[in-house]
């Protein structure tokens, strides 16, 4: 395992709360448009390579604004889409909570939004991220079946493994995120070894009381970084969203499970200084759990 346990029960949580807070965030659209602007119109459904066109079209301008380093826009980019996404799961919260409106949805995500981006925080990144994938999949449920989602799934997968495995095009973008724009699509948890965390209670220690000097202070510790990239953690969302809708909630539940049970998998046999694509894994335990359903309750 490549993380240490505390870690990976960490992640795995968050994975499972994020797909918890979709299934919600997605049923109560059921029925009602979306706000600003983004409701699908009647009878207008996107065939499946239109939805497959577009995944390519927005991936091949983000390799282009990285390859020309256009920064600003790309943060400009990632502002807006987070800025929607977390509109529309405030918008379902705060309408069942207390009744209020899409715009106070978005005037409270504008600043959350601009803290992630520009203002970067571990606390506020992660916790952003548990309503910004149930947002994103709130769009994209209405306009998919259970066929061409599943076809998304296996496509899905054999690009994560070309791109991790192959031509390395994931690490690139992961490594460009954080080290260039200081920000990453994905859940993110840094943490020190043992020995590190002695090393600075001793600093602590000596310096208790007194003026830490500036050499000291920037002295660089090795920090671990177990992450989990955004799209292993929406597709998921994705999937039980359109199940939920043509077959009920039995059937979104094994996605949600079957998904957990393929990720879990995943973290049990990673080894370190190996990158792994997990949307393979995933998809393998949806499909395992969509088998368990259709058996037993299909």
């Amino acid at each position: 395992m490549k993380h240490k346990l505390s870690i990976t029960l960490l992640l795995l949580g968050m994975f499972l709360l994020t797909q918890f807070i979709g299934l919600y965030v997605v049923n109560s659209y059921f029925g009602h448009d979306l706000p600003y602007g983004l409701q699908t119109q009647e009878n207008e459904e996107p065939s499946f390579l239109s939805i497959v066109f577009a995944f390519v079209f927005a991936f091949a301008i983000i390799l282009i604004l990285m390859k020309y380093r256009w920064k600003f826009v790309i943060k400009g980019w990632f502002f807006l889409v987070v800025t929607i996404a977390l509109a529309l799961s405030l918008n379902v919260i705060l309408r069942s909570a207390f009744d209020m409106n899409a715009v106070v949805a978005l005037v409270i995500a504008i600043p959350l939004a601009f803290l992630k981006i520009f203002r970067p925080h571990v606390l506020v990144h992660n916790i952003t991220e548990l309503l910004i994938y149930p947002g994103i999949a709130a769009v994209f449920v209405p306009i998919l079946t259970p066929i061409t989602v599943i076809a998304l799934l296996i496509l899905i997968s054999f690009y994560d493994m070309w791109a991790v495995w192959k031509s390395g095009i994931m690490q690139k973008m992961a490594k460009f995120q954080m080290e260039e724009l200081r920000l990453f699509g994905g859940f993110l948890l840094p943490s020190v070894s043992d020995k590190v965390k002695k090393q600075i209670g001793k600093i602590k220690q000596k310096y208790k009381g007194k003026e830490i000097p500036e050499s000291v202070k920037k002295k660089k510790f090795k920090v671990n970084l177990a992450i989990l990239g955004g799209g292993d953690v929406i597709f998921p969302i994705i999937t039980s969203g359109v199940f939920l809708s043509t077959f009920g909630i039995v059937s979104a539940l094994f996605v949600v499970f079957g998904s957990l049970v393929g990720l879990t998998y995943l973290f049990l046999i990673t080894e370190k200084g190996k990158a792994y694509p997990a949307m393979p894994y995933i998809s393998v335990g949806i499909f395992l759990g969509l088998l368990v359903w259709k058996v037993f309750f299909g």
